[in-house]
């Protein structure tokens, strides 16, 4: 379960830089997503560089929310929302130094009240090595170290969360890359002339490999995530825009905007199963 495609955008010349309740489906058993799957896409090409983008408009224009503590399953083999672990019982896996040097540094100034296994994670550290050479934070008691459980007088989620926006900041400053980039994904792919196709679409089931397979629920597949009131353009515009920079994400918003006005988008596959 390795989401190295995750990264800041940053600007290149061509180099990449680098379920649910379901009619007539038993209790327990997963829901994933038989109905049909089809997404609107649209591409652009970046005025600044060699790179296309290739955005995914159906999962854009969804009302996908984060339903963590609300009815969120957790990606474990078996339904747990009562464990509150969301997708975080695995440890996030890291995509760079840079990665690794900033979510370091954000440790260092959390606070008891932020964060229930301060005293382990200063003892024993926030990392540990998979055996090719991958850095991934460190699991405690089942999760990871960064989740603060039920039962915490600050609430459960992830400390790093809490401690951004109790200074008033974004998730995406402290948290792993993956972490604050979920559920969206970013992927490149560099041709033979160099120019880049950078893809921004939802992270699915299979993204995370063979283990994906095993979850009990995954909620970019699962109805009840999508039942927010705003479309994800809108309320994930700061992790979109550290993604994509400034000018596309301008450029990407123009046409969503215009999308939206002209006709009723494809809806969602989650959502266009259960009509």
């Amino acid at each position: 379960m390795a989401p190295k495609e995750a990264k800041r955008h940053k600007k290149t010349k061509g180099d990449g830089g680098k379920g649910a309740t379901k009619p007539g489906r038993g209790e327990g058993e997963p829901y994933r997503g038989s109905a049909p799957t089809a997404h609107e896409w649209i591409s652009f090409d970046d005025p600044d560089e060699l790179r296309t983008w290739v955005f995914d408009v159906t999962f854009l224009l969804s009302k996908w929310q984060c339903i963590f503590g609300r009815g969120c399953q957790g990606v474990l083999t078996g339904p747990a929302p009562e464990l509150a672990q969301g997708c975080c019982s695995y440890g996030a896996h890291f995509t760079d130094r840079a990665d690794v040097a900033r979510v370091k540094a954000a440790a260092k100034t959390l606070q008891p009240d932020q964060w229930q296994f301060l005293t382990a994670g200063r003892r024993g550290g926030i990392l540990r090595t998979e055996a090719d050479g991958t850095k991934v934070t460190r699991l405690v008691e089942g999760a990871c170290v960064f989740l603060n459980r039920p039962g915490f007088p600050g609430g459960p989620g992830c400390a790093l969360h809490r401690a951004a926006l109790d200074r008033g900041l974004e998730p995406l400053d402290l948290k792993p890359d993956v972490c604050w980039q979920l559920p969206l994904r970013r992927e490149d792919e560099t041709a033979s002339d160099g120019r880049v196709t950078s893809t921004i679409a939802q992270w699915d089931r299979k993204h995370w490999g063979d283990g994906g397979d095993e979850f009990h629920w995954w909620c970019t597949e699962a109805p009840e995530a999508f039942t927010g009131t705003k479309a994800v353009y809108e309320t994930l515009r700061p992790e979109l825009t550290a993604m994509v920079g400034e000018v596309v994400y301008a450029q990407l918003l123009s046409y969503l905007e215009e999308r939206h006005r002209s006709g009723t988008p494809l809806p969602h596959p989650a959502v266009r199963s259960n009509r």
